[in-house]
């Protein structure tokens, strides 16, 4: 039977993330920055009212390693990152850190799955954009494994979405001509995914691009409603006794935007089609 994993393991593994991540360039050496934290629904479910506590604590984790790695004699830094690398930095923009439900079917348990990105910036031979280091490191059934990936910074996404949830302030670009946003789950999907109050729906809202007039359109589907700047925004769902009906009810959504959420979370949304 599988054992639930605790909140120090959970730390523990967010640092291991950091370790693993590390990018030396020739006057410092960065770490990742945004970290997914991902829980079997039974971890986060017992964990849920410490969980800010949890992130809190984390970050101070991650600052108490940089300093240990950073005083680090030259034999350890070796082993570590496999040569003596410039002083790690802090991130700029602080440790972002969230802490969600795996709806993976396959999930136990005690599993901990952890998506860290890194921004790296663009060097400067002719030609050579920046790119989005991508790190993943899995604790399944006690089993340790790591992978990363180096991929393009995407710089065509449609709009910018800013917000601030339980897990700090985050960056959303969007990429696609259409998304969900919520607090998601094992049987709902959503491209941004929110940590906040149960408030807010699991699938709360629909944001639709055009492609012919690059124009967007929300569609509300939460039970507690959508503002666009200050306005309720029509809602597209009546619920009944046999479930919902979705009545396909979109409003459009101006070039800038504030979204909010059942009052209490608001999203900055902004197009890039006018800069």
């Amino acid at each position: 039977m599988s054992r639930p994993a605790t909140a120090r393991e959970i730390i523990l593994e967010i640092v291991r993330n950091m370790r693993e991540g590390l990018e030396p360039l020739h006057y410092s050496t960065l770490p990742p920055s945004v970290y997914d934290v991902y829980l079997h629904p039974e971890d986060l479910e017992r964990l849920r009212g410490i969980v800010p506590r949890m992130i809190e604590e984390a970050r101070q984790a991650l600052n108490a390693e940089l300093e240990r790695l950073n005083r680090a004699s030259l034999a350890e830094r070796l082993k570590v990152a496999r040569r003596g690398d410039p002083k790690i930095s802090q991130p700029e923009g602080g440790w972002q850190i969230r802490i969600l439900e795996n709806t993976d079917d396959d999930t136990a348990p005690g599993d901990i799955v952890i998506y860290s990105e890194l921004g790296l910036p663009a060097k400067t031979e002719l030609g050579s954009g920046s790119m989005t280091k991508r790190i993943s490191t899995r604790r399944l059934s006690g089993a340790e494994s790591t992978a990363q990936t180096y991929e393009p910074a995407q710089d065509n996404a449609f709009a910018i979405i800013e917000y601030q949830d339980n897990g700090g302030r985050h960056t959303y670009r969007m990429t696609k001509d259409q998304i969900v946003v919520g607090r998601g789950g094992r049987d709902y999907w959503t491209d941004l995914k929110l940590d906040t109050l149960p408030d807010v729906s699991r699938e709360h809202f629909r944001l639709r691009r055009d492609p012919a007039s690059g124009k967007f359109y929300l569609k509300d589907l939460s039970r507690l409603g959508t503002t666009i700047n200050g306005q309720p925004a029509p809602s597209s769902v009546e619920f009944g006794e046999n479930g919902r009906n979705d009545r396909n009810v979109e409003a459009p959504l101006p070039d800038t935007a504030q979204i909010g959420l059942a009052g209490v979370l608001y999203l900055d949304f902004r197009s890039t089609s006018n800069g």
